[in-house]
């Protein structure tokens, strides 16, 4: 609704669009159609500019000295000659410069009247242009607010599509914001669509976050090492073609071009195994400060810096570089005070960069500087209003989280045998230090190893052990995390299989029975046609028959008739003069045609030209029901001849 609203009130006046459409070209130059005055003067400039080609090629033309070499040139809008010799020409011309190197500029006598009324035509185009472009800036006048206005939202539009493409092209997550009544509080109400959705089917809704960046990124650390890639990817490109090229133009560079492309290839594949090492941020509700732990250069501050960017990127309106889902308060203000020049496009981490600013409890005494910490820190945690993450050395702010419950502790894990950071963080366990280790790793002398460590302290010791085990079981309970989430992944991929095989099952099933109806179908079909081609057959056998009784019958009738002719020579004669014998005949006649078939009886169709059985008479329809042969008709009573012979 917001963007509707927003491209609802662009105004847009369609005359001074079609005006200036009509006197601006595409690429930004007035149209000669713009006024005849300027088209006028840019014939002008057209034909003079003509001329002026005409008769530079002329005097080249004239100029058969081999030795000198001759070149047409424009020098402040005039044409000239370039002679890059010092013999003379066989025309006359102003010299304007001359040189050594550069050789001489001459402008043919000829061409300065030519060049002098090309530059009167020019100024007269110029001054065309500026009336036409000053008719429509008084046109734009009348619009200025709402072009101007349009103005605006054209920026907000583009700042908006930015946004997207930038959330599109680094896979963001969608956040689900959330303002709550204070920042250690219940949430009061989400701000992003679906928030209760995803909170309801998302692994946050399984424990109360304040604050949920799972595989989060820092977009600098990403950004850098996807241009790395894709310059890396390119450039094995480019030296494939060239590759390429080479062979085609039969150019063997040997085994350099191969070894140079090899290395190339190889450097992909270390860009694509080594990813930028993701961040796990979880912060729980009740938790106001977390303290993070750990060596130099092991992720402290990109921690720091991905919280910070993730949320001001959460209030721009930008997705969050982490994976699904993600869980972000809406904060009134972000502060950062990292206290030094740590730049991640120099590589320089806070210990190795140069320090500006003081931060807590740095440059000075040690345990002033870790009471001092722990002041400030404890005062931000019984506000409630903040969500305070510090990154210390100092190893008393470990101690906080177990005497108030509103602190965390985190630290950057690292790896003893290869002496580098992982970049992971571990939630729940105070960073160590790991001096001592790493000197004695590194084949410091014995005896001083083992007096720094006397000088250290048992009790130091201790805690170092406590946090080892601490680690060691971190460790493992994420080994058994992944494994469990490993098998989940499974029975889910195995779902989606037996899911898939179901389908095939049923679409198997379908097409069985499609072909079974196809295959009956046919039969039918084929059925069908063996039964017509058999009627067929039998009604030919029946009106063969039918011609061959009906020839005999008239041969009977024909004999029937002339001996009824004599006999009726014998018959008397009625009083009218009308045969007694005839009119019997005729009365016998109807009454034979009356007569209304019963079932069984065999009766004449003449249409058919065969006799058929009588299965039904209905005689209220008017109608009868036979039997031909394999089929049944319905047939009038006045379409069939009715024979009272019955069938056995």
């Amino acid at each position: 609704m917001p963007l509707t609203q927003m491209l609802l009130d662009a105004v847009v006046s369609r005359s001074f669009v079609k005006t200036a459409q009509l006197m601006i070209d595409e690429d930004g130059s007035v149209k000669d159609s713009a006024s005849s005055e300027l088209r006028r003067s840019r014939d002008q400039v057209r034909v003079l500019e003509q001329k002026l080609y005409q008769l530079m090629d002329k005097l080249l033309g004239q100029e058969k000295n081999e030795t000198s070499t001759l070149e047409m040139c424009i020098v402040n809008g005039r044409c000239c000659i370039k002679v890059m010799t010092d013999r003379s020409t066989i025309f006359d011309g102003l010299l304007l410069s001359s040189g050594s190197r550069a050789g001489s500029i001459l402008e043919p006598i000829a061409a300065v009247p030519l060049n002098d009324e090309l530059q009167r035509a020019r100024a007269l185009v110029i001054k065309a242009e500026e009336e036409v472009l000053s008719k429509l800036a008084d046109k734009m006048l009348a619009e200025i607010d709402d072009i101007q206005n349009l103005l605006q939202i054209i920026i907000r539009l583009d700042v908006i599509t930015a946004r997207a493409k930038y959330s599109l092209a680094y896979d963001g997550t969608f956040p689900d914001i959330y303002m709550p009544n204070h920042i250690g509080g219940e949430p009061s109400d989400s701000l992003s669509q679906g928030a209760t959705t995803s909170s309801a089917s998302s692994h946050p809704s399984r424990r109360n976050w304040k604050l949920y960046m799972p595989k989060s990124y820092h977009p600098l650390l990403l950004k850098r090492h996807l241009e790395d890639l894709h310059n890396a990817k390119k450039d094995v490109v480019d030296a494939t073609a060239e590759i390429r090229r080479n062979l085609l133009g039969k150019h063997i560079e040997g085994n350099d071009g191969d070894a140079r492309l090899a290395s190339m290839k190889l450097r992909v594949s270390e860009l694509e195994k080594n990813y930028p090492v993701p961040v796990d941020l979880m912060i729980t509700e009740n938790t106001n400060v977390l303290v993070i732990t750990g060596p130099n250069t092991g992720g402290k501050t990109i921690s720091l810096k991905t919280v910070g960017l993730a949320s001001l990127m959460t209030k721009t309106g930008l997705y969050v570089l982490a994976s699904e889902p993600v869980k972000i308060p809406w904060f009134d203000g972000i502060y950062a005070d990292i206290g030094d020049e740590q730049s991640l496009t120099q590589s320089l981490s806070t210990f190795s960069g140069h320090l500006r600013q003081i931060g807590v409890g740095a440059g000075t005494n040690p345990l002033e500087g870790a009471a001092l910490g722990m002041s400030i820190l404890e005062s931000f945690a019984e506000t409630g209003s903040f969500l305070t993450i510090a990154t210390t050395h100092h190893g008393e702010l470990k101690m906080l989280k177990y005497r108030n419950d509103a602190f965390e502790n985190a630290c950057v894990e690292f790896d003893e045998l290869s002496l580098k950071p992982t970049y992971k963080i571990l939630w729940g366990v105070p960073g160590r230090s790991n001096a001592i280790n790493i000197a004695e790793r590194l084949g410091l002398n014995f005896v001083i190893v083992d007096g720094a460590r006397k000088l250290l302290g048992t009790a130091n010791a201790e805690i170092n052990e406590v946090i080892v085990d601490m680690e060691r079981f971190k460790q493992s309970f994420q080994e058994h995390l992944q494994e469990a989430e490993h098998y989940l992944m499974l029975s889910k991929e195995l779902r989606e299989s037996l899911l898939v095989a179901k389908k095939k099952i049923a679409d198997h099933a379908v097409k069985l029975k499609n072909r079974k109806t196809r295959a009956v179908l046919d039969s039918a079909s084929v059925a069908r046609s063996l039964l017509r081609s058999k009627l067929l057959q039998q009604q030919l056998q029946f009106r063969e028959s039918s011609e061959v009784e009906s020839e005999k019958g008239r041969v009977v009738s024909s004999r029937q008739s002339a001996e009824d002719l004599e006999q009726s020579k014998s018959c008397d004669i009625s009083p009218g003069g009308r045969s007694l014998s005839s009119e019997a005949s005729k009365a016998a006649g109807v009454d034979e045609q009356s007569k209304i078939p019963v079932a069984g009886d065999m009766v004449h169709v003449p249409s058919l030209g065969m006799q058929v059985v009588v299965s039904k008479v209905e005689e209220t329809k008017g109608e009868i029901i036979v039997q031909a042969g394999n089929m049944k008709l319905r047939l009038k009573l006045k379409d069939i001849q009715s024979r009272r012979s019955r069938t056995s």
